[in-house]
């Protein structure tokens, strides 16, 4: 095979790849798949999108090899393909961030709407996580929490917060975390905790970005 015959297929594969990621509703699935398996039933629900719409974009997905699936009784559960396809994610999600105005921009303009306070980055966590005084608030749904959360994390989703509010103290100083950057929900329970005179505030990242950033360093 000539160098350029080799080149040419090489990079057009991989070109197929990163066109299969180039849609607003298939990052999004990707996003969602982060946080563990699901039916197509439960991505057009969270989602948004019909049942015959999530199932075209996961098929886009699957056959560029970055879902899989698996049988569950009469149900097809969708799961990433590997972990390195949500760090590709992230990857992706941090350049925009970075580099695009126009996202940091909405990011900040939405998360002033809902708290004064920046929200704390996984490394100022760090520093304050060994404190009794700081109490880790995983405001996902259960399910999520059940499949992995981040060590010693109390766990009320946000849609049980307001009527699970006596189990938190106001003494006690909450750093509240959800899916990740985009999502709302850590962005909600602050802006609710902080109105009743809680100490609170978000982490920016989510329980996956936790994750990688200590399995990555404990393989280093």
């Amino acid at each position: 095979m000539e160098k350029r015959i080799f080149k040419d297929k090489v990079y057009s594969i991989l070109a197929s790849m990163v066109k299969a990621l180039a849609n607003t509703h298939r990052l999004e699935i990707i996003d969602l798949l982060g946080q563990g398996e699901r039916s197509v039933d439960e991505i057009a629900t969270e989602t948004g999108m019909s049942i015959a719409n999530a199932s075209q974009h996961l098929q886009v997905l699957k056959q560029s090899q970055l879902v899989q699936i698996k049988r569950k009784g009469n149900f097809i559960i969708y799961s990433l393909a590997s972990d390195n396809v949500y760090k590709v994610w992230t990857d992706l999600r941090q350049i925009g961030m970075d580099s695009l105005a126009e996202v940091e921009k909405i990011v900040k303009d939405f998360r002033t709407k809902k708290s004064s306070l920046e929200p704390i980055r996984i490394d100022e966590l760090l520093s304050k996580i060994e404190s009794s005084n700081v109490i880790l608030l995983d405001v996902r749904p259960e399910r999520e929490y059940n499949a992995g959360h981040i060590a010693n994390a109390i766990n009320i989703p946000i849609d049980q917060l307001a009527k699970r509010i006596d189990e938190l103290k106001k003494t006690k100083q909450y750093v509240a975390y959800c899916r990740g950057p985009f999502c709302v929900f850590a962005d909600d329970a602050v802006q609710f905790l902080a109105q009743r005179g809680f100490k609170v505030r978000r982490l920016h990242e989510g329980y996956p970005d936790w994750k990688i950033r200590f399995e990555t360093a404990s393989i280093s």
